[in-house]
């Protein structure tokens, strides 16, 4: 069979031929190209290895606008006995009311949407910022509060905008683990993965 007659044939099943292989074999190479192609040339592009993360968890919502972020109280223990307002723990940082409102993401996001990473070079205080810890299976999400330099190295301290203080995880992060800064938020799109995950947990988790 001559060549020609194969891309023939090849042609034919991917893209006319209506049966279930062939829409699988479609998936497939749907896969292949997002994967192996497109993720990594957007990725080049913004000068990070993941472009795209999917927010799976609500440790950077907020509850009502801005004025009652800042003064509302959280619960900093499962009793509640310790409580504290975001305001008062950001002013312990020396980031006041104002300066907060310059920052990016000022109202936060939520679990479920899509996040656009750019280069994580010069990321500063008040950015939104994606690294990676040891130990825990997905990258974290998080605003720097404080920033340092030690040795000609760069560490970060993130907290969650939602969370009463930072955890042991967050603080003194060296550069050389974060992977990218947030740039542009996408709602809900990230269901899709967290949805895909769960399914996928649910069915294979026990395996």
């Amino acid at each position: 069979m001559r060549f020609k007659d194969v891309v023939k044939k090849v042609w034919y099943f991917l893209w006319e031929e209506d049966s279930i292989w062939s829409w699988l074999a479609n998936v497939v190479i749907a896969f292949v190209v997002i994967k192996f192609l497109l993720y990594p040339g957007i990725g080049f592009v913004l000068g990070t290895p993941a472009p795209i993360v999917a927010v799976v968890s609500g440790s950077m919502e907020h509850e009502g606008n801005f004025d009652h972020f800042w003064s509302s109280q959280m619960c900093c223990n499962a009793a509640c006995s310790e409580k504290l307002t975001q305001g008062d723990f950001y002013e312990k940082l020396n980031i006041s009311r104002d300066v907060f409102r310059n920052f990016d993401f000022v109202n936060g996001f939520n679990m479920g949407d899509i996040m656009i990473l750019y280069s994580p070079k010069n990321a500063k205080l008040g950015d939104v910022i994606v690294y990676v810890v040891a130990n825990r299976p997905d990258p974290i999400i998080h605003r720097v509060v404080k920033v340092s330099e030690e040795n000609g190295m760069k560490y970060y301290w993130t907290k969650g905008d939602h969370n009463c203080d930072m955890g042991a995880f967050e603080r003194r992060i060296p550069e050389d683990k974060v992977i990218g800064k947030a740039v542009w938020r996408v709602p809900f799109l990230g269901w899709v993965k967290i949805i895909a995950v769960w399914l996928w947990q649910s069915v294979f988790g026990g395996l």
